[in-house]
């Protein structure tokens, strides 16, 4: 559905965006997720029209896009403040662009009750923006922009100015939405957990260029370098040396030697690499394990719900590790506190290796 070939957009001395090139398929839920100032918001204004590209090609549905206006462009867009116009009512709002393409007022009444029912608002036709919540107001922009019937639906993080429960409750409604219209859907978000829960696809962002494009899970399981290892989720790194005498393996400083199960990627012996792993995949005991285990102190444990974040120093080690407990624990465990020797242990399969930086 859509083909971005080498697209790159320069403001004076600042480049933007940096040589990108993708390919979203047709009804995917895609997301570009970055920090501040990564592009991501830049790349969705040029899919739209709003900002001109300084070089390569943007094509939707096969047909070249540098030159088509926004208005002439088989997209919509949904803006985070949702750009709901206050002095129309929700039916109005939604009918607007029926009426710039001067829709049968009848076929417009048919098409808004229609959209009322799929955002489940039937009898807010005659309700003024001003007595909607957040949530109603995004409902209403959604439909707003899908009752024009885009090929593709372009999001501008449009839950970020809800509270935690609804923007929750939101995301479930938007995929379902999405899945039930078949729409390609792009999302522009920084929050990893937004872009985790809703894509089928996602593209990392860092200054301007795309990092890696892949499912959650892969992104999460398999990041390709350290930024988006440390930016997807948690995790916890440690600088090492590669050996292979013996099977292939892992020396950190202080920790020992650590097997690797193939996740090396045909490392030289003795180059310098990044081992990670996630604060999840560590198992913590309160006394010592049958097995070989890393020793360390207990610093502070954080309660979360319906889990907990637990950080322990390491003799050596500047930075703690972190470990995260899910569900119940044992007695032992439970009653763990700041100062409590505790130790650590994973399976070998649980640690990544990155090129070092």
């Amino acid at each position: 559905m859509i083909s971005i070939r080498n697209v790159s957009k320069t403001f004076g001395r600042v480049q933007a965006v940096r040589d990108v090139s993708l390919d979203i398929r047709a009804g995917e839920f895609f997301s570009l997720l970055g920090a501040s100032g990564s592009g991501k918001t830049t790349l969705l204004r040029m899919l739209a029209g709003f900002e001109g590209v300084t070089s390569g090609t943007i094509l939707i549905d096969g047909q070249e896009m540098q030159d088509s206006p926004p208005h002439l462009r088989p997209v919509n867009m949904v803006f985070q403040n949702y750009a709901i116009f206050p002095h129309l009512n929700v039916r109005d709002n939604i009918a607007y662009g029926l009426r710039r393409l001067s829709v049968p007022s009848a076929k417009q009444a048919e098409m808004v009750d229609e959209m009322l029912e799929m955002i489940a608002l039937p009898g807010y036709g005659d309700r003024r923006a001003t007595q909607l919540s957040g949530g109603q107001m995004q409902r209403v922009a959604l439909a707003r922009a899908l009752i024009l019937k885009p090929k593709v639906l372009l999001l501008d993080e449009p839950l970020g100015a809800l509270d935690k429960q609804l923007r929750e409750q939101m995301q479930l409604e938007l995929r379902a939405l999405q899945k039930k219209l078949g729409i390609t859907f792009v999302l522009v978000t920084h929050d990893q957990e937004e872009a985790l829960t809703l894509s089928d696809r996602i593209a990392v962002m860092s200054q301007g260029a795309v990092l890696q494009v892949d499912t959650p899970a892969g992104l999460y399981e398999r990041p390709r370098n350290k930024a988006i290892a440390s930016f997807i989720g948690n995790m916890n790194f440690f600088d090492a040396t590669v050996s292979r005498m013996g099977p292939p393996a892992v020396d950190i400083p202080g920790f020992g030697r650590m097997m690797l199960n193939g996740h090396d990627n045909g490392r030289p012996d003795g180059s310098a690499a990044l081992v990670a792993i996630r604060p999840e995949k560590l198992t913590l005991h309160a006394a010592p394990p049958a097995m070989a285990a890393l020793k360390g102190v207990l610093q502070t444990r954080q309660y979360l719900g319906g889990r907990e974040m637990l950080h322990v120093g390491i003799a050596g080690r500047a930075a703690p590790i972190a470990v995260a407990l899910q569900g119940d624990q044992d007695e032992a465990t439970a009653s763990l506190s700041q100062g409590h020797p505790v130790w650590l242990t994973w399976k070998d399969d649980a640690l990544l290796v990155l090129d070092a930086e």
